[in-house]
């Protein structure tokens, strides 16, 4: 009982701390509904960024993974820093300089109208078939495994998972649909800071119980049980082999944090270019922190647990919740992580409206639509898009290697191809809207092929690395027989002060030697 106190009063806060923040703001605009009225600072940003990126298949996913494979997965999150500083130096100034609503407006100014709608439409169906559900299904799984929703309603795991899913998707959906950008933005930064708190309380909770008191003591005992668990370096047959770091992973990294509407958006909704720097920085430093969070709960798991739960390593960031949390924590801990849960959905779901509305609708549908009516659009959007993802979620369950597995290899089929034409569009002149177009879709084709159909014995992170390298030489070959007709310049349309963060590329070089610093310390040959 006292837990779901905790667990419905928390939520309750944000909720009404978010209307309180909210109640003063034009809604009804373009940028007030998709963009927080670009007045999103650091702090926000970072809060929300880190929020949008970390939810249950995180929480669950990556420490189902790192209980089964260590931490060699610490890859996926600190060579996120390095993508950060890229976003920070290079593309948001550009983005921000540009007046960008979306990310397909820049595909539009660089090559056509044709690639910014192509994209979008790649976009919102990658949000509705990987995202979406396998953000609702594993929130609801952990929802279900601390409150046993199941035996309170009396009905089976199977009907008690779809009432969560349902639940998520319905609380998710009014966030973005009635409050837009800095409603999502708002609920992220509470929750976001929530969950850093309560998922360091975890590990340390059990690190002092494990060395009788003393953490430290506790940490060497888990080292000491298996050190190999505690390796960064991957072997070649590994989960994550050392090697793609500098294949595929790169790419998708830079994609993810440079390019990604989902992510970007908050950038893109600051004040100035100071505050986007500052939260797109800040958001590194998070993420070198986060693996503690979400990568050694899975390792102390094994401690507990040895192997017992192989073929069911997602249950074990559940089950080491109700192990090392004192019953009245587990509800304020659950609100925080149904707050991530919230917060990735409903980021999706603000984002996949944005380009609907912006790329799709008034492009094609509506053009001459006034902010009012896109904004509408953007809610109708959302709605349908909640529905159906509510209704697939169930269906991701049994993934092989785990869901944050799985997702990621979903998401290679749309990131790399809109990734490999992104970053022609900005290194190389000469590549035209006909190569790009060429592009998307032999890179989606090979990639499909590669990864689900012929099942070749190449991991997937690779296959990212020889899928860009084949898209580039499409991408040449086409646009060599047909020309790009005209010049792309990038006009600076004033909207936002330009003036740099004067501490950028202190922290810049701060985050890459911190991330060298992790592979040269924890790396075990």
């Amino acid at each position: 009982m006292y837990t779901a106190l905790t667990f419905i009063g928390f939520i309750a806060f944000v909720a009404i701390y978010s209307w309180y923040k909210l109640k003063n703001e034009k809604l009804d605009s373009q940028d007030g509904y998709f963009l927080g009225g670009r007045s999103l600072t650091g702090v926000v940003i970072a809060g929300s960024m880190l929020l949008t990126n970390i939810s249950t298949e995180h929480l669950i996913g990556m420490n189902g993974s790192s209980y089964k494979n260590g931490f060699i997965i610490i890859a996926w999150e600190v060579t996120s820093a390095l993508a950060l500083v890229a976003a920070a130096i290079y593309f948001v100034p550009k983005y921000l300089k540009m007046g960008l609503t979306t990310i397909p407006q820049y595909l539009e100014k660089r090559f056509d109208n044709a690639t910014r709608t192509l994209v979008a439409l790649f976009l919102m169906i990658s949000f509705v078939v990987t995202l979406l559900p396998i953000v609702l299904y594993t929130g609801a799984i952990n929802l279900e495994s601390i409150f046993n929703i199941s035996e309170v309603l009396g009905v089976s795991q199977d009907q008690g998972l779809w009432v969560t899913v349902i639940g998520i998707g319905a609380i998710g959906s009014i966030y973005a649909i009635f409050g837009g950008l800095k409603a999502v933005a708002i609920s992220d930064t509470i929750n976001g800071y929530g969950l850093l708190i309560g998922g360091l309380a975890i590990p340390l909770i059990a690190l002092i119980s494990i060395g009788d008191g003393n953490p430290l003591a506790g940490l060497t005992k888990v080292y000491e049980h298996s050190p190999e668990k505690f390796n960064v370096i991957g072997a070649k047959d590994s989960v994550m082999p050392f090697g793609v770091l500098f294949t595929g992973l790169i790419i998708n990294q830079l994609y993810f944090w440079s390019m990604n509407q989902t992510i970007i958006q908050r950038a893109l909704g600051a004040k100035n270019l100071v505050e986007a720097q500052k939260g797109l920085l800040y958001t590194g430093v998070l993420k070198i922190l986060v693996p503690i969070i979400i990568i050694l709960p899975g390792v102390i798991g094994f401690y507990y647990y040895g192997d017992s739960l192989f073929d069911k390593q997602d249950m074990i960031y559940p089950e080491l919740i109700k192990k090392v949390l004192p019953v009245g924590l587990v509800g304020l801990f659950a609100a925080v992580v149904m707050g991530a849960v919230l917060s990735t959905f409903n980021s999706v779901l603000n984002s996949a409206a944005t380009i609907f509305s912006i790329d799709v609708y008034k492009r094609h549908l509506g053009k001459n639509s006034t902010d009012k009516k896109l904004v509408k659009v953007g809610k109708l959007t959302s709605t349908i898009l909640a529905v159906f993802a509510i209704m697939v979620a169930p269906m991701v369950a049994n993934a092989p290697d785990g869901l944050y597995q799985l997702l990621q290899q979903l998401n290679g089929i749309f990131f790399i191809p809109i990734a490999s034409i992104m970053l022609a569009g900005f290194f190389l002149k000469k590549i035209s809207a006909a190569g790009a177009k060429a592009a998307l879709f032999v890179g989606l084709a090979f990639y499909i092929t590669t990864t689900f159909i012929l099942k070749t014995d190449i991991h997937f992170i690779h296959i990212w690395g020889i899928e860009f390298i084949l898209n580039l030489l499409v991408m040449f070959g086409v646009s060599y027989f047909y020309p790009q007709d005209k010049e792309f310049k990038a006009k600076d349309l004033h909207i936002l002060d330009m003036k740099e963060w004067k501490y950028t590329k202190h922290m810049s070089i701060a985050l890459c030697a911190v991330t060298l610093l992790i592979y040269i310390l924890l790396g075990q040959n």
